[in-house]
């Protein structure tokens, strides 16, 4: 045999010792890890431990918006500026009261201005007492003062998230919270944005979007609520509470509330398959929420068209 010949098959020896050497070695290669998946967010489902219907002796009542205040609970209709003040009873209705915040007499020197009613809707609380409301129909923000007795029409410039605003004066903004230092007022849908604006310059500084987990008919932010640093959004649609934060904006839980509102006692007709909840206040034991039915009456009792606020226990 040939020298070259002899060379080569010795290489070819060499190589499959090598080989089988290395295979039969631990692998000495690091250990990568795979990122972590993003963590959804928490789900839960909200109880009514209580409810009343909301009674006006004088008319139909669209609640649209709830506040506590000094131990009470206030509420607005999209059909009377006024905001009334709740007192629940032993059974299960609820007195309401008409205070003097935002009377006709205080809102009169906007009325040259505005394009027909007043039509409000969330309301706020900041931490000196002062009242806040989004209108709908012009996109004004009023902040009603409790030492003045004054109401301001706030002047922010909503030039930079105008492009999400629709001609339909009936699609605009549905919630407000104040909390963080910041207004946050929730553009309802068409195109579903929530605006915020630093309460201290006026200036909007950010707005964003967010979805629930199981995304299935359209967004409509209904309100917004502010409780112990995190923003609340109410999805009347999805029968949804998200809880956001409100620096990364990611939703941190869910709260379900549709077995309530489905529940036999509390349905009412509606005139499109769409939720009834339009109003959200928070504290440390308990979530309220409040119908806006539209005058439409409950199946059970076609007579019976009052509101029903309810009080749902803060899952823990």
């Amino acid at each position: 045999m040939k020298r070259w010949v002899l060379t080569i098959c010795v290489l070819l020896l060499a190589g499959c010792a090598s080989a089988r050497r290395t295979s039969e070695s631990p692998s000495v290669q690091p250990q990568i890890e795979a990122p972590a998946a993003p963590q959804g967010p928490k789900r839960f489902t909200l109880t009514a431990d209580a409810y009343w219907r909301l009674e006006l002796p004088n008319g139909r009542f669209d609640a649209s918006g709830l506040i506590h205040d000094n131990g009470a609970l206030l509420v607005v209709s999209d059909e009377d500026p006024t905001l009334y003040r709740i007192h629940p009873g032993d059974g299960n209705v609820a007195r309401l009261e008409k205070t003097e915040i935002f009377t006709p007499a205080q809102l009169r020197p906007y009325l040259p201005e505005k394009h027909g009613r007043f039509d409000f809707e969330g309301l706020a609380r900041d931490d000196r007492g002062r009242i806040y409301v989004c209108e709908e129909a012009d996109r004004w923000i009023l902040r009603w003062d409790p030492a003045t007795k004054i109401v301001e029409r706030l002047p922010i410039d909503w030039s930079s998230v105008r492009q999400y605003f629709s001609a339909d004066r009936n699609s605009s903004f549905e919630g407000i919270a104040i909390g963080g230092g910041r207004l946050w007022v929730a553009n309802e849908r068409d195109r579903a944005r929530i605006i915020e604006v630093d309460l201290e310059t006026l200036k909007v500084v950010s707005d964003f979007a967010v979805s629930p987990s199981t995304f299935g008919f359209f967004l409509h932010y209904s309100d917004l609520a502010w409780h112990d640093d995190k923003l609340f959004i109410l999805l009347r649609h999805d029968r949804l509470i998200l809880q956001i934060d409100p620096k990364s904006h990611r939703v941190e839980a869910e709260y379900n509330f549709e077995a309530i509102e489905e529940a036999p006692e509390h349905q009412y007709f509606k005139t499109y398959p769409t939720g009834a909840m339009e109003g959200l206040a928070i504290d440390k034991d308990y979530f309220w929420l409040v119908t806006d039915n539209n005058g439409q009456a409950r199946r059970q009792d076609p007579r019976d068209t009052r509101p029903t606020l309810f009080r749902c226990p803060r899952p823990r």
